[in-house]
């Protein structure tokens, strides 16, 4: 449920998964997910979907688009798109499956509704009462092999067992026996000069696990390989950002109105970001096209990551390609993905159950 382009559902499909039906509401998200995971998606509203249609698993993964519940956005209990939640409630009544995936933003932790109570208290409580037991994780995705600091809430019920745990992390910022965090520099290091048209061909053969994983079955060109417009202040700008840096590194004589109200206010770390090679990207959102709205300038070069750049740090295959009628909706599918690195651990430790 929840499917967008289809992260997620790459991860469990990687692991040897068959995934049985999907579920979104996005044409385009709908449509990258035909081309690159299969015509099982159903591209309509859930709310209006009959549950009794869905198809019986043994798993269901997804989380509801909780927008309301983001740490980036106004938390209003009004929020409707938060009555989505109960949709997969009746659909896990409906299904009864063995085990479900549920995953959201970490704002879901704090998030209470119109009169006061933690969302997150009133949903593991409604999971219990349909016969699951539940467990609530925070994880973050660089632990499991994706260069990117992305923190999620992921809620695990199951029905088959009752002490529950998350995937063993594979990699760590200190090491520790484990791999190292893949870095930003790791994750792009091979792609060529980003084009006009998206097609570009790789610099170098690869040059560790990571490049080679997400090559694998490629030739020696690549897709989606675009950069976003910048304004010609926006590459002013950046000029003054060094690696790791932000907005504070900006001259006051050149910074603009916002940046100069951010500075007296403090706070967004990452506005005005230039990635650091050394270390995974902070999280991938939705605006990645923008200077303003996350780390999304180039570690090395006066532009912004390109698409393909930004499917690198979610960890998506150079195979996967994005179908889109609008710039927007790119920056949507791949900003709202669960990455599948992060997806396939998750599948890997759900075998173990089942």
């Amino acid at each position: 449920m929840f499917s967008g382009c289809g992260g997620l559902d790459l991860g469990f499909a990687q692991e040897g998964f068959n995934i049985v039906w999907a579920n979104d509401v996005l044409e385009d998200a709908c449509s990258t997910y035909t081309l690159n995971l299969g015509s099982h998606i159903v591209c309509q509203d859930i709310t209006e979907i009959d549950k009794a249609l869905i198809p019986k698993a043994d798993v269901l993964i997804g989380g509801p688009p909780c927008q309301s519940f983001s740490m980036v956005g106004k938390r209003n209990p009004e929020d409707k798109r938060s009555d989505l939640v109960f949709d997969y409630l009746k659909t896990l009544q409906q299904m009864k499956p063995k085990m479900f995936l549920f995953e959201n933003v970490v704002g879901l932790l704090s998030a209470k509704d119109s009169e006061g109570n933690k969302v997150v208290d009133a949903l593991t409580q409604a999971f219990g009462d349909i016969g699951y037991v539940v467990k609530v994780f925070k994880l973050n995705a660089a632990n499991y092999g994706v260069p990117q600091r992305r923190k999620r809430i992921f809620i695990l019920g199951s029905k088959i067992c009752s002490s529950l745990s998350a995937p063993t992390e594979t990699h760590s910022q200190e090491g520790g026996g484990l791999q190292s965090w893949v870095s930003v520099s790791e994750a792009l290091d091979d792609l060529g000069e980003p084009t006009f048209t998206g097609e570009s061909h790789y610099t170098s053969k690869p040059t560790c696990e990571f490049q080679q994983m997400l090559r694998r079955d490629m030739g020696s060109c690549v897709t989606e390989h675009f950069t976003p417009y910048a304004s010609e202040k926006d590459m002013e700008l950046m000029q003054y950002i060094p690696q790791g840096g932000n907005y504070r590194n900006v001259p006051d004589s050149i910074a603009t109105k916002r940046i100069l109200n951010i500075k007296k206010t403090g706070g967004r770390t990452t506005m005005y970001g230039r990635l650091s090679p050394n270390m995974p990207s902070y999280t991938i959102n939705t605006y990645f096209n923008r200077p303003n709205g996350g780390c999304n300038i180039h570690h090395t070069e006066q532009r912004m990551i390109s698409v393909r750049e930004a499917l690198r740090l979610q960890s998506f295959p150079d195979s996967f390609k994005l179908v889109s009628k609008s710039k927007r909706n790119l920056h949507v599918q791949v900003g709202n993905a669960v990455p599948p690195f992060l997806g396939r651990a998750w599948a890997k430790h759900l075998k173990t159950y089942l």
